[in-house]
């Protein structure tokens, strides 16, 4: 149940993200924006990692070195979803996104990709997705 708390707050905080962002943006610039936002989430997670963080940075060379782009993705995270919603409004920007999500969590998941179990996909799957495809276009449809 914690899960599924956590994966909600999360969809909400990183739509309300996505907005406050590009209103920010379109005050500032983007790459200003980003700047602030990822200055401000150091800052903010090294207090906290101060105060309650129980990892080890030594460990760190142990780790797949790909997997240490996980900054520079923010990064694209922060710039793409600000211009998608700054072009397509929020709700489609975030649609857009969620179903590239799916798309992007099915193919590590059926490919067993970065470490993850790979778990089999079948049609009824895909069909789940094609729905949200057409929930989108449906939704954005001019009368």
């Amino acid at each position: 149940m914690i899960a599924i708390i956590t994966a909600i707050i999360s969809g909400i905080a990183m739509s309300v993200q996505g907005v406050f962002n590009t209103r920010l943006g379109e005050k500032i610039g983007v790459w200003e924006t980003n700047v602030f936002v990822q200055g401000s989430a150091l800052i903010l997670t090294l207090i906290i990692t101060f105060f309650i963080g129980k990892g080890s940075y030594n460990q760190i060379k142990e780790a797949n070195k790909l997997y240490l782009l996980g900054g520079a993705l923010g990064v694209v995270i922060t710039y793409t979803v600000m211009k998608s919603i700054s072009g397509l409004g929020p709700t489609c920007g975030i649609g857009i996104i969620l179903v590239a999500q799916l798309l992007a969590a099915a193919l590590i998941e059926a490919f067993g990709l970065f470490g993850s179990e790979k778990l089999n996909f079948t049609l009824k799957e895909f069909i789940g997705i094609a729905i949200m495809v057409v929930g989108i276009i449906v939704f954005k449809w001019k009368h």
